[in-house]
């Protein structure tokens, strides 16, 4: 592979719309064992939202998730890699991308109670800063 096709792999992977219209492989190997993309993507948009005693298992995934993004993407920079090989890992990253991004959507609280909530603490804020200045 040459530097130009490599250059366009890394944009194609660090592109936020990546994830856009990509296809999903159906299986990613993650720490030598092979899991189940596709389905966990799909069983994961099912959920409306992760209980108090998943939230520990639920960040640790993500960040195995993202470590080995991280390990993948310094593959594509940096390791000798034939176009076929360099092409799939791209789309292993996108794939790892789209798994991040159901992860991180299953469990937004209601969007407005989190708006309450926060013009709330920023009323209280500034009232406290306001305070202060008397």
């Amino acid at each position: 592979m040459d530097d130009a096709a490599r250059e366009r792999l890394l944009r194609r992977v660090n592109r936020q719309s990546a994830t856009v219209g990509a296809s999903l492989p159906e299986t990613v190997t993650v720490g030598g064992e092979e899991l189940p993309l596709a389905e966990f993507v799909i069983e994961t948009r099912k959920v409306p939202g992760v209980p108090p005693e998943h939230r520990d298992p639920l960040a640790s995934a993500k960040q195995t998730l993202r470590a080995e993004r991280a390990r993948r993407v310094d593959r594509l920079e940096s390791e000798p890699l034939d176009l076929e090989r360099a092409e799939t890992l791209a789309d292993e990253i996108i794939g790892i991308d789209r798994a991040l991004n159901a992860l991180d959507n299953i469990r937004q609280p209601d969007y407005g109670e989190t708006a309450r909530t926060a013009s709330i603490e920023d009323h209280e804020r500034w009232t406290s800063f306001l305070d202060k200045l008397d």
